[in-house]
């Protein structure tokens, strides 16, 4: 099949490179959106981003173009309108699970340095500062953490917080009979952000939970509480969590993904004005700990990512079951 991949970088094209299982590739820099989807014209497929747009508009001009098939490398698919796409008869694959251990762990870094301060520690020392001063910080063993969505990355993460000796606390309308059995205690979102130390979110964003943490869940955490991110920028009302983190009712935040984040991630606007106040001003907070999308990259989940896109296309293409897509 001809496939236009869009969205991509250097280390995207050398795993899909080498996983590739025979089929024709076309690179995109450029992400794909109503002004890019053009470029898509004699193609049978195309393979998007977390950033990418299809929306009807898009899915119009892609289907006008002869594109069969639309295959996402990632989870989340918030950035597809796939009752459109379903309409047209195009299908919507995904990657449901690229190594949920690395999005975890990712969220696990973010508490440990956000906690302990050890990206400030690395720049004092660097400079021949080895002072104490302002860098305490709290013991995670028998801290309460509320887990806002248990699924694989939910519950690898849950795992990890045991390794703490954390106590965990987790909402999800599914809960998860093995993390119950091993003494996950689930409640309402209420009951579960309740007196919580640290907050970490998993869940996918959907219409019921766009904006998530806003004005009037962020009052339910306890003052000085620690709210971690790494699932999808829209779960976060940004400028409800900066007036929080102004008041102190918020005491951290670690964010990996932002819900502008289309605009600035994954490119160096290290010698630009950056246009975003409301990044800018998170930013400025000494308590706030920001990476670009960074969760899911390592060498692992990049492999499973390339072995499961191109599982997904030669699915479609030998007319099997497609396991992975995604319904409307």
């Amino acid at each position: 099949m001809k496939i236009a991949i869009f969205s991509t970088h250097q280390y995207d094209q050398d795993y899909f490179n080498e996983f590739n299982t025979g089929h024709e590739i076309t690179y995109y820099i450029l992400p794909l959106n109503e002004q890019t989807a053009v470029l898509a014209v004699g193609f049978n497929a195309i393979c998007i981003f977390v950033n990418d747009v299809v929306s009807e508009s898009v899915l119009a001009i892609l289907n006008a173009n002869g594109v069969k098939l639309i295959v996402l490398r990632c989870a989340g698919f918030n950035n597809v309108n796939v009752k459109a796409a379903n309409e047209l008869g195009i299908p919507v694959l995904r990657v449901p699970a690229y190594s949920p251990e690395a999005v975890a762990e990712h969220a696990m870094a973010l508490i440990l340095t956000l906690n302990r301060k050890t990206h400030k520690a690395y720049n004092r020392v660097r400079e021949g500062n080895f002072s104490l001063e302002k860098l305490m910080g709290f013991n995670l063993h028998n801290r309460k953490v509320a887990v806002i969505g248990t699924g694989n990355i939910g519950k690898a993460f849950c795992n990890i917080l045991k390794g703490f000796g954390c106590k965990i606390s987790a909402y999800d309308i599914y809960p998860d009979t093995e993390l119950v059995a091993q003494g996950v205690s689930y409640g309402t979102l209420e009951q579960t952000l309740a007196d919580a130390d640290i907050i970490s979110l998993h869940c996918p964003l959907m219409d019921n939970t766009h904006h998530l943490i806003n004005k009037q869940t962020l009052k339910l955490l306890k003052k000085g509480a620690m709210l971690i991110n790494t699932s999808r920028g829209g779960l976060i009302n940004t400028v409800d969590v900066i007036e929080a983190l102004k008041d102190c009712q918020l005491g951290y935040l670690g964010l990996d993904v932002y819900e502008q984040e289309g605009k600035l991630f994954f490119h160096d606007y290290s010698e630009d004005v950056i246009p975003d106040e409301l990044i800018t001003r998170l930013i400025s907070f000494p308590n706030v700990l920001i990476t670009s999308h960074q969760g899911f990259f390592t060498k692992e989940a990049m492999e499973q990512i390339a072995t499961i896109t191109f599982g997904n296309i030669d699915a479609f293409a030998r007319g099997e079951e497609l396991v992975n897509r995604v319904s409307s």
